[in-house]
């Protein structure tokens, strides 16, 4: 079905509204919140960990997200395998905290013991339940996908692309980052946002905002900054100035970045920014490979989700500028939390309904019209009555 997708731009052309932003009250209104949340983040791929993480057997990673806490976990087959991490008996959380190692997955409530392939082997008293079958009555799986070495869970399969699907369109491009031999260097960590979850993924990919907003990021890549939009994934790209900035760190990164043998003379001076659909990203350094995702809590709240992988290098300068870039970024991260927190107080405004996209704004654009596809209402520039997604879908643009 994915073999051959829409262009990004066919998906727009075929969009009444392309010219158009998501209206205001899509970031805020709590129906909206829960069909978004049913038809487009549980069955979308979210990233856990790598694979890497999971080397032994019985190693697990988890992630909670949208009222659910997943785990994958490393079988005694090798087969990394993805669970909703709850007792099939009474819905107790199995496992707590994000990752660790176990023999068996053990309910400590009421003693179930499951096996690494998700298998009841241990009820204590099982005469007690006349309607008990082991068989049916293992850890409910999830749909998982290892990509590159990155290993991907999604709660609902709608027949949407894989990882791999997505990211098809650069896949040469990624190639020369060994992502497959990539490892942790900083563990998931999260970060509270009081913002909706769309608006940090709209951030991300504006590239006008560059300029005005982000002197750093100007500074290190003049005006070399470009967008491009596939149907499922956005790119950004800035090219290292060689002017020696004003900024200590960012002069720093500049001068002392040392030489990255398993990537071509183009890209040693690169950064590549690539988001996934609807909520992930890789930012692509030539010294390591940061992940975020923002994952919803309410229609105000997120949470962004940080990880960072790098190439064992064991040189001191590369050690040196992965600080310096972390320093750059802590810049840019501040600066995009002000801007969003701003824009998300404006978006309750009733003033504000809906605002125009620019041609040029391409990944906004692509982004949106996806979001309407998936949701109708998305096209009402007000909100219907509370309670519309809860009832039989009437109500279309």
């Amino acid at each position: 079905m994915y073999d051959q997708m829409p262009s990004a731009a066919g998906l727009v052309a075929s969009d009444p509204d392309a010219d158009w932003g998501l209206p205001g009250w899509t970031y805020n209104d709590p129906d909206f919140f829960d069909a978004e949340m049913a038809a487009v983040i549980r069955p979308s791929w979210q990233i856990v960990c790598h694979e890497s993480d999971l080397a032994r057997t019985g190693d697990w990673r988890s992630i909670d997200y949208v009222g659910e806490s997943v785990i994958v976990v490393r079988g005694e087959d090798g087969v990394v395998r993805g669970f909703t991490n709850v007792c099939r008996h009474r819905a107790m959380r199995l496992l707590d905290g994000t990752g660790g190692c176990a023999k068996k997955i053990i309910c400590r409530y009421h003693a179930w013991a499951y096996e690494l392939d998700g298998r009841l082997t241990g009820v204590p008293e099982s005469r007690d339940y006349p309607m008990l079958d082991k068989a049916s009555q293992g850890l409910s799986p999830v749909g998982l996908e290892i990509w590159r070495g990155f290993v991907f869970v999604r709660l609902d399969d709608d027949g949407g692309p894989s990882v791999a699907a997505m990211m098809a369109p650069y896949e040469q491009e990624i190639e020369p980052y060994r992502f497959a031999d990539l490892r942790t260097i900083t563990p998931a960590y999260v970060r509270p946002r009081a913002v909706n979850w769309k608006n940090i993924g709209d951030n991300y990919s504006d590239n006008l905002h560059i300029p005005v907003a982000h002197p750093g990021l100007t500074r290190l890549f003049g005006k070399s900054y470009a967008i491009a939009a596939e149907p499922y994934v956005d790119k950004m790209s800035g090219y290292l100035v060689d002017k020696p900035s004003v900024d200590p760190w960012e002069r720093f990164y500049q001068t002392h970045l040392p030489h990255a043998d398993h990537l071509p003379e183009a890209n040693q001076r690169l950064w590549l920014y690539y988001k996934l659909w609807p909520n992930i990203a890789f930012d692509i350094y030539p010294d390591q490979v940061d992940f975020m995702q923002w994952l919803p809590i309410s229609p105000t709240q997120s949470v962004l989700r940080m990880m960072a992988f790098a190439l064992p290098d064991d040189r001191r300068e590369m050690k040196l500028v992965r600080y310096a870039n972390d320093r750059i970024n802590r810049h840019v991260n501040a600066e995009d939390t002000w801007l969003i927190t701003r824009v998300q107080a404006g978006m309750a405004s009733k003033s504000f309904t809906v605002g125009p996209i620019g041609r040029s704004e391409v990944c906004l654009r692509s982004f949106a019209a996806k979001i309407r596809a998936a949701i109708p209402e998305a096209r009402l520039h007000h909100a219907p009555p509370p309670g519309w997604s809860k009832r039989p879908q009437t109500v279309r643009g």
